[in-house]
């Protein structure tokens, strides 16, 4: 895996400010918000655009995606995950590995930092299986 030098970073960064500019205030606003708690969660993953989309990559792997469409904001990339905490997201339109809500209606804080720590587990789990292989 190749670390990123922090001129990279930056870039990466800038892609998703820019992402984020061209999107209407709503989304924008709950999106923003989505991004500082996805940090918090998993302060050494990494933003860059990835399928046209912001995503965190964590240890260089695709952790949390998200996005603004139409009608909605997204996050995506959590299959396995939205599976564990199917119960908790009841009130959301999800599908697999996708979760979307109303601007209006983000999700929770404590929710979403839950979820990102899930999936860092899953991706560490999976990490030490594959190493325990080989």
């Amino acid at each position: 895996m190749t670390k990123k030098n922090k001129s990279e970073a930056s870039t990466s960064s800038k892609d998703v400010n820019a992402y984020l500019a061209a999107i209407p205030e709503d989304k924008r606003a709950t999106l923003q918000k989505l991004r500082r708690i996805i940090k918090s969660a998993a302060p050494e993953a990494v933003e860059v655009i990835s399928y046209q989309i912001p995503v965190f990559k964590y240890k260089g792997r695709l952790l949390v995606g998200f996005g603004a469409a139409k009608n909605h904001c997204a996050l995506y990339g959590m299959s396995y995950i939205l599976k564990m905490h199917k119960k908790e997201l009841k009130s959301y339109d999800t599908s697999k590995g996708t979760i979307r809500f109303p601007a209006e209606k983000p999700l929770p804080a404590a929710l979403v930092k839950k979820l990102v720590k899930a999936r860092i587990g899953e991706m560490e789990a999976a990490q030490k299986s594959k190493e325990k292989k080989t």
